[in-house]
Formats: C-alpha cells, sequence, structure tokens
C-alpha cells in the first residue's frame, strides 16, 4: 500500500509498541478491517495523516473567549455610560474611540480562536 506515508528509504525497519485494552485493540482492528488496510497501515496513517489538538491550544481558546466576552461586557458599560451621562467626565469622542478599539480587539481575538482551532 502506498499512502503517501512510506519513507524515500523505502524501508520501515522500526517497530513500535505501545499499550492498549482489549477492547481498544478490537475496535482498533475492527476499523482498520472496514477500510480494507492491514494493522500497521492503519496505525500508521492515523497517526501520520491526522491532526491531534493540543488540550493546551483548547484551553488558550477557551480562555481567549473568555477575554473575549470580558471585552464585550466592558463595551457594553461603556456604551451604557455613554448613553447615560453624555459628556460628563470624558468627552463622547474619546469614548467613541475606546469603543472602536474594543472592537477591534474583539475581531483579532476571534480571528486568532478560529487560527488555534484549525
Amino acid at each position: 500500500m502506498d499512502d503517501g506515508t512510506k519513507w524515500e528509504s523505502g524501508r520501515r525497519d522500526r517497530t513500535m509498541r505501545f499499550r492498549v485494552t482489549a477492547e481498544e485493540a478490537c475496535e482498533i482492528e475492527t476499523r482498520a478491517k472496514s477500510v480494507g488496510l492491514t494493522y500497521s497501515d492503519y496505525l500508521r496513517s492515523a497517526a501520520l495523516n491526522h491532526r491531534i489538538r493540543s488540550v493546551y491550544d483548547l484551553k488558550a481558546v477557551a480562555d481567549l473567549g473568555r477575554v473575549n466576552g470580558d471585552l464585550g461586557r466592558v463595551a457594553g458599560l461603556l456604551k451604557l455610560w455613554l448613553a447615560e451621562k453624555r459628556g460628563q467626565g470624558a468627552r463622547p469622542i474619546d469614548v467613541e474611540k475606546m469603543m472602536a478599539d474594543f472592537r477591534t480587539m474583539q475581531t483579532e481575538l476571534s480571528a486568532i480562536m478560529r487560527a488555534a482551532l484549525k
């Protein structure tokens, strides 16, 4: 079978061992047979052709989501303040600029989160 994972040297001369439960071994064998691959070809293909997401990546995305939510809440409070106390404490133009900055930060955070999940 040539699935694009064979090294240029052409010879697979390493054996890898890892532990699985009886149920896991049975499931892996069943899946390999269902797609017409040997046990080795199936595991090699699964290991080399499928990106595994790090738990840390997902945690970082969740943290960014919380920060994004916090930015939204702060922007909402500023908007409320602007509506109720217009002209008091800060110039409306400064508050509007800050609101625009918050929106920009939220957009950037959302883009970072999407990129991390790809």
